[in-house]
């Protein structure tokens, strides 16, 4: 059976379990404490070497250690529902996306995070290498997340998914996005009915957690 190496508390993982739940898939899950550093330990540098989670052993053997290659995966071999999306055009616009999102909302929440967090010391970036910490790099990041917010919020007027007018990889990043963006202190106000509008049908569907 396909086994999902995960941890409750983080986002990047949150978003292979979404994935799975939504597709219906059938799944072992090993929880691996972050905390702890249990990511760093031999025995999961066996499973991968790159120490992060999610890692997904395919019921073939091979591990997949990232969510773009979790997602393709599990796509082809459950291709219902549809959630990288249906036509040539639409699979562009889901993945124009869940690029924007990756790189505007979750990296630029990352990087307020990492950067400015006592916990953090040292490990600004995730992986087997210790990074030391650039406070200018916070406050870019929180920028980023404030902007990220209203260009979300700004782009779901008059729409009930971020793209192809269907669910897709697109709305469950950005639902762990926002979520995960409390951890510097943004989370949807006033000043994004659409935004909080949306938040909440995503949470109705029962897969989020």
């Amino acid at each position: 059976m396909i086994t999902l190496y995960d941890c409750a508390t983080a986002p990047s993982p949150r978003r292979a379990r979404i994935f799975l739940a939504e597709k219906g898939v059938p799944h072992e899950t090993v929880q691996v404490d972050l905390r702890s550093g249990e990511q760093l330990g031999e025995a999961f540098r066996r499973i991968n070497p790159h120490c992060t989670v999610p890692a997904l052993v395919t019921d073939e053997g091979p591990v997949l250690t990232d969510n773009a290659a979790i997602a393709a995966y599990i796509e082809a071999r459950f291709p219902q529902p549809p959630l990288l999306g249906r036509t040539p055009l639409d699979k562009a616009d889901v993945a124009s996306w869940q690029s924007r999102i990756e790189f505007d909302g979750l990296l630029a929440i990352a990087e307020a995070f990492r950067n400015s967090s006592p916990a953090m010391a040292n490990r600004a970036l995730t992986g087997p290498v210790d990074y030391a910490q650039i406070p200018e790099l916070a406050q870019r990041g929180l920028a980023r997340v404030k902007l990220f917010f209203a260009t979300l919020d700004a782009h779901l007027a008059g729409r009930d998914f971020i793209a192809a007018g269907q669910f897709s990889i697109a709305d469950i990043t950005a639902v762990v996005a926002v979520d995960f963006a409390r951890v510097v202190k943004v989370k949807p106000g006033d000043e994004h009915p659409h935004l909080v509008r949306w938040r909440e049908a995503m949470q109705a569907r029962g897969t989020m957690g």
